[in-house]
């Protein structure tokens, strides 16, 4: 893997010296289905083994190990597979998350766990709660859809485009409006901050490392920091593998219960 040549303390600086005088020949829609492709859809599949590193308020640490498989079902960064399957610790193995992304529809979201042998669907209310204990919600995990919000351009710097989203249906989510922070040369969304109803930021995302992975920009490290909670979550992406040629049928309930194990090695 290369790395790109930007880091998070370049992106800090950079995000210091923005302007609000610009001109762009990306047209707004362009930007957003653009940074959601490079965040979502890089290859036809894809595989990579994660450690969530969770911090709480007190700054006690507890550690997760899962792998992560996708699959693309279609075109135009539409319908979508996934699969997370978790290894450690103990009290989480054999726990298995999917998800079917949906085109025009709410996604579909099922939960394995296995002390009680038990498929749990996981309801449109609950994709902005925690996932597995961590900072991250299920949403962030596999993507909240672009035509769910409103976007608008509000900042523009050499290196970024600063976008601010307002959800369509406000009453389906907690917070008021998003700005993402999306890195001109690569669209990676380098910083993603959630405001409240007060207009507090209270959320914040962050892409620490960004590498090359079989000529796809690629993060390897990311952070939500939660303000309201205390704590934060980080995620370490390893062995990141794209286009392995996933089989459709192990993104089922099936392999919920008996792991796909090969492709998960």
């Amino acid at each position: 893997m290369k790395k790109i040549a930007f880091t998070a303390a370049l992106a800090t600086t950079l995000l210091l010296t923005l302007n609000t005088s610009f001109a762009t020949d990306m047209t707004v829609e362009g930007i957003v289905d653009k940074a959601n492709h490079t965040a979502y859809y890089q290859g036809d599949d894809g595989k990579a083994k994660v450690t969530m590193t969770i911090t709480d308020s007190q700054g006690r640490d507890r550690t997760r190990d899962f792998v992560i498989l996708r699959k693309d079902d279609g075109v135009d960064d539409g319908a979508q597979k996934m699969y997370v399957y978790f290894r450690r610790p103990a009290d989480v193995n054999k726990t298995a998350f999917l998800v079917w992304k949906q085109t025009g529809q709410a996604d579909d979201r099922w939960l394995y766990l296995p002390a009680l042998d038990l498929v749990k669907r996981i309801a449109a209310s609950d994709e902005r709660t925690s996932f597995v204990g961590s900072h991250f919600f299920y949403e962030d995990v596999s993507g909240r859809s672009p035509t769910e919000d409103t976007h608008e351009l509000i900042e523009e710097s050499d290196q970024f485009y600063v976008l601010k989203s307002t959800p369509k249906e406000p009453q389906d989510v907690e917070f008021s409006y998003y700005k993402n922070w999306i890195h001109k040369g690569t669209y990676i969304p380098v910083k993603t901050e959630f405001f409240d109803k007060a207009g507090t930021s209270y959320r914040t995302y962050e892409a620490l490392k960004v590498e090359t992975v079989q000529g796809h920009p690629t993060i390897t490290q990311s952070k939500m920091t939660d303000q309201n909670l205390g704590g934060s979550t980080l995620m370490d992406y390893s062995k990141v593998e794209y286009d392995l040629g996933l089989p459709d049928e192990i993104f089922s309930e099936r392999y919920l219960r008996t792991a796909p194990r090969q492709y998960l090695r």
